[in-house]
């Protein structure tokens, strides 16, 4: 006898809010699943409505939202879970929505003002000594206030050195935040990173091979060879896992080896075209430092990561349905093909601007989306502003202590990254199951 399919969403609800990314789910809701009944999770307040919901786990047969095809499970008994008006997410994914009169904009508040006081403390640390008072004097110097100038030498130091390269590592940090929470879902890979897929070590080879060899130098230039070569990697990366699908273990070890082999290629182009001078300075670029940043390098990150930041929010309900497949997602109505097309391009456009800028900068990906998940929760609405706020907070601090960690001698950022990333990313392969 045909059963009664589950309730879809009220009137109104975008489809895509109902859905959370593919987890893996507890024995229970596992069994539920199998067995085809729904099974309904302890009722709590709803962070809409205000009124009492309860979380059910939809079985693999069950109808889409609205009737449409039949939604397919996730692999490896992931399981799919569905909310009712107010149900609760799934363990340790923190709050799905907050409601009218909720935290978000206190939470909002709090994170942006971190930013800021993280941007003005950062300006004054370094192995040079300079107070508060020397940041708003060369503020208000720059304003046209009527106020006694600095020093040459210090207003310099603060103005053309300090100020952008904090700057610059927020904006950098930003963008890496938001590429890794953007592939996490369009992959279904919870260990998706422009580092680890092989993403920066493109763009990576195509701005070296600019600099060094002269490829389209005078058409290109840094910025657009590095976004060719992000391009080509992750096209690369596609290429090799056509046959395969996007595995969680498989699409690591597979964007490791791309990676690999472009950090070899952009190698041999160092050791066969460069001089001494070229290389060292080159080879301490690619392991990611905030030197080089200056303020017209930082007025080509402030524009393109906005941009990049909003093309991502505005495909946030894409993202949601993305993450549990391109089944869901067609079901759901979303342009599968041309939203990951333009999901990668703005992804590979923003890690091209940062490793032009600033060299291949590791894990902060990888890091910053998993912790922002746990305490706002999937839903990319919420999740993707609150990655950009708390990558450009990690990296201006992860900056900060690169150089003062072995001062006088700094140490480049991604350095810091990878030792701070590495354990993070064991972790996750170990609650995964893959470890």
């Amino acid at each position: 006898m045909p059963t009664e399919p589950p309730a879809g969403p009220a009137a109104g609800t975008n489809p895509a809010d109902l859905l959370l990314p593919a987890a893996r789910e507890s024995g229970r809701t596992a069994k539920a699943a199998t067995s085809g009944q729904p099974t309904p999770g302890p009722p709590v307040p709803s962070g809409r409505s205000g009124r009492p919901g309860t979380a059910v786990a939809l079985p693999p047969t069950a109808p889409g939202p609205g009737g449409a095809a039949p939604v397919s499970p996730p692999s490896e008994g992931a399981g799919l879970i569905g909310f009712r008006p107010g149900g609760p997410p799934s363990e340790g994914l923190g709050l799905v929505d907050f409601g009218p009169g909720s935290r978000r904009p206190l939470l909002l508040l709090l994170a942006t003002a971190a930013l800021v006081g993280s941007i003005v403390a950062a300006v004054r640390i370094g192995t040079a000594d300079t107070g508060w008072s020397d940041l708003a004097r060369v503020l208000a110097t720059r304003l046209g206030l009527d106020v006694e100038p600095l020093p040459p030498l210090v207003d310099s130091l603060i103005w053309d050195l300090r100020l952008p390269r904090v700057l610059m590592a927020a904006l950098v940090g930003a963008s890496l935040a938001v590429c890794g929470t953007v592939l996490q879902a369009v992959t279904r890979n919870a260990l998706a990173d422009p580092y680890l897929l092989g993403v920066s070590s493109g763009a990576s080879t195509g701005a070296v091979a600019v600099v060094v060899l002269g490829i389209g130098a005078s058409t290109l230039g840094v910025t657009g060879g590095a976004l060719v070569g992000a391009l080509l990697s992750f096209a690369l990366l596609l290429l090799l896992l056509r046959r395969t699908g996007l595995d969680s273990v498989r699409i690591v070890l597979t964007g490791v080896v791309v990676g690999q082999l472009l950090t070899a290629l952009t190698s041999l182009i160092l050791m066969a075209s460069a001089d001494a001078d070229t290389t060292r300075a080159v080879t301490h670029w690619l392991l990611g430092s905030m030197a080089p940043a200056r303020w017209d390098t930082v007025v080509v990150c402030a524009v393109v990561t906005p941009l990049g930041l909003a093309a991502a929010w505005l495909c946030s309900s894409a993202l949601d349905g993305l993450a549990f497949g391109t089944d869901t997602a067609a079901s759901l109505g979303i342009g599968v093909r041309h939203t990951r097309m333009l999901l990668l391009v703005v992804t590979a456009a923003l890690t091209a601007v940062a490793v032009a800028t600033v060299g291949a900068i590791g894990f902060v990906g990888l890091i910053v989306p998993h912790g922002v998940r746990f305490l706002v929760g999937p839903l990319h609405r919420v999740l993707l502003p609150y990655a950009a706020l708390a990558g450009a907070v990690f990296l201006v601090w992860t900056d900060a202590l690169a150089r003062i960690a072995f001062a006088p001698r700094e140490v480049p950022v991604g350095v810091i990254t990878a030792l701070l990333g590495v354990p993070l990313f064991l972790l996750v392969l170990r609650r995964r199951g893959e470890l």
